[in-house]
């Protein structure tokens, strides 16, 4: 059992590590804030799992796994290609839910790094919240947790896997074209 304990103990993410990956997540937000999408693609790795599902309400009783069923709802459930294909569309013009441009703001938080079984990469929890505010009387905010699988390449880190959940069970905004 010591050993156990010694091993996990071994492997716990250094500070300098958490403050690495927590400026990675303040960065990416400030990217997409400022809707410099081409730099934001440029931290996701080619094999990009980008998932939001949608969310049922059921009782505690109900064991049915709704979350992990690509086969059900998702809001995303893309690969690094479609996510460029978001961001392509976004710079036609003839995105009529971004003309006028919404102005976002990302608030990330409750960060928590893990360590994974591959020395590279590393699990990331946080919670998010998004403030979307568009013409004079649109205004959005979602909320929700996210878990991340980051994979440091080089002198910087890619977003492999990104599992975002919502808390919400009913998308109340007009659209969804933002990055959480």
């Amino acid at each position: 059992m010591t050993s156990t304990i010694e091993d996990r103990a071994s492997r716990r993410p250094t500070l300098e590590l958490i403050k690495e990956l927590e400026q990675t997540l303040y960065r990416e937000v400030r990217l997409l804030d400022q809707e410099r999408h081409d730099e934001w693609m440029e931290m996701l790795a080619e094999d990009l799992h980008y998932h939001m599902p949608g969310i049922e309400t059921r009782y505690r009783r109900d064991k049915t796994d709704t979350l992990h069923d690509l086969s059900r709802m998702c809001y995303y459930n893309d690969d690094k290609s479609t996510i460029q294909l978001r961001v392509d569309r976004l710079k036609t013009g003839t995105a009529w839910s971004e003309d006028p441009p919404t102005r976002y703001a990302h608030l990330i938080t409750n960060i928590e790094v893990e360590p994974t079984e591959r020395p590279e990469e590393y699990t990331v929890y946080s919670n998010f919240y998004a403030y979307r505010s568009r013409n004079e009387r649109d205004e959005d905010t979602l909320v929700g947790s996210r878990e991340d699988l980051w994979r440091r390449e080089g002198d910087r880190f890619l977003l492999v896997k990104r599992f975002i959940l919502p808390k919400w069970s009913v998308l109340l905004s007009k659209n969804l074209n933002v990055f959480l």
